[in-house]
């Protein structure tokens, strides 16, 4: 936002210089730039940040160490101190507008309340796993955020269930089975997130869908899994490019879906090609998928590329990457993978022949119509 925003003001100062604004519409536009621009990601607000998570993982550390020096009553009564007292020392800040460290003091409280439930567990030996402790930690934190309204608290919240999942679905602690119910969670804190105002944690949740993705295609069938994230992350970008309004009302992530809906489909391709990479009888199977891959790549380039640097540069990622996957399969067989590279570099080169001609027609006939205008 921070940098749309300064787009935004040199294109009112070249528009007033232009004559096509007069000084006050711009002064106009620029308060009202200023007034929408977030400035919560100051150099201060970034160190209260860093210093409520140092906070936060000195008391996680206290309490790990199994202070047995301490009465389980003073220790249980100290977390619950900090609890509170962050808690009510931020609103009380928030409603001052410090709101930066505000909202670090509601990380140290939500950082206490991890530590008080690992504290309680410790003491009273109560049944369960590491698991289930992160998941209390995460519903607590949420519910904080919902409360407070809180954006960094939904961050947070929305972190510890990706680690939840890669616990739990990873079998870390103790053997388990991929947790489904992560969707539901992610459901529920995406709804937070649009109460909070979070962007950044809608970014983090459609990361950890992928995410998902991969360890269900682990745990189950890869070929089947990765054909439904390919299918499905397409889909997804055809409605985001051909509805980007509606879409944006609906996610709310600064029309930023097609470039979560391209890092699902090259998380799809490539997990095919890993499938097929393995055998010599699937080497057809890869290489179709290699070219599915860079066809989507150049498609995604060439109908939202222009508008969405992040985009391009996921996209030039994801071809290196395919083009060393490539070489790394196809390396015994130098002479098909020159020729594959070769065509596909030709087709590249019609396409890019194609599309400059294209575009350079589109700009004489936008000229033309508004010299007649």
């Amino acid at each position: 936002m921070a940098g749309y925003a300064s787009r935004v003001r040199k294109d009112i100062s070249r528009w007033l210089d232009a004559g096509l604004i007069d000084p006050i519409v711009a002064e106009a536009l620029r308060r009202d730039v200023d007034a929408n621009d977030r400035r919560s990601l100051s150099f201060g607000s970034i160190l209260a940040t860093m210093a409520a998570l140092l906070l936060g993982a000195a008391i996680l550390i206290f309490v790990a160490s199994n202070w047995e020096g301490i009465p389980r009553i003073a220790r249980t009564g100290g977390l619950f101190a900090i609890i509170f007292a962050a808690y009510v020392a931020g609103a009380v800040l928030k409603v001052g507008g410090h709101t930066a460290i505000a909202e670090a003091l509601w990380l140290v409280g939500a950082a206490a309340f991890g530590g008080s439930v690992a504290l309680i567990g410790q003491m009273y030996h109560l049944s369960g796993d590491e698991t289930a402790a992160i998941l209390i930690w995460c519903l607590g934190t949420a519910l904080a955020a919902a409360g407070l309204r809180s954006a960094p608290l939904t961050m947070a919240a929305v972190a510890l269930a990706g680690a939840w999942l890669v616990f739990r679905g990873a079998g870390i602690w103790r053997p388990g089975d991929l947790p489904h119910a992560f969707l539901a969670i992610a459901a529920g804190l995406w709804l937070l997130s649009l109460w909070t105002r979070s962007r950044a944690s809608r970014h983090l949740l459609l990361l950890s869908a992928v995410l998902y993705a991969v360890m269900l295609a682990v745990d189950q069938n890869v070929m089947v899994t990765a054909l439904a994230l390919t299918a499905i992350s397409v889909a997804i970008f055809g409605f985001a490019v051909a509805e980007p309004d509606q879409v944006d009302k609906l996610v709310q992530i600064d029309r930023l879906l097609p470039v979560h809906a391209l890092i699902g489909f090259l998380t799809g391709i490539f997990l095919i090609q890993i499938d097929r990479a393995g055998d010599a009888h699937t080497s057809a199977g890869f290489a179709l998928a290699a070219a599915v891959a860079l066809a989507g790549i150049v498609a995604a380039v060439v109908v939202a590329g222009r508008e969405s640097r992040g985009l391009r540069w996921i996209a030039y990622t994801g071809f290196a990457v395919e083009l060393c996957a490539i070489y790394g399969v196809m390396i015994q067989d130098m002479l098909g993978t020159a020729g594959f590279f070769l065509a596909a570099g030709i087709l590249l080169a019609l396409l890019a022949f194609a599309i400059i001609r294209i575009e350079r027609r589109m700009k004489v006939a936008s000229a033309a119509e508004g010299a007649a205008a």
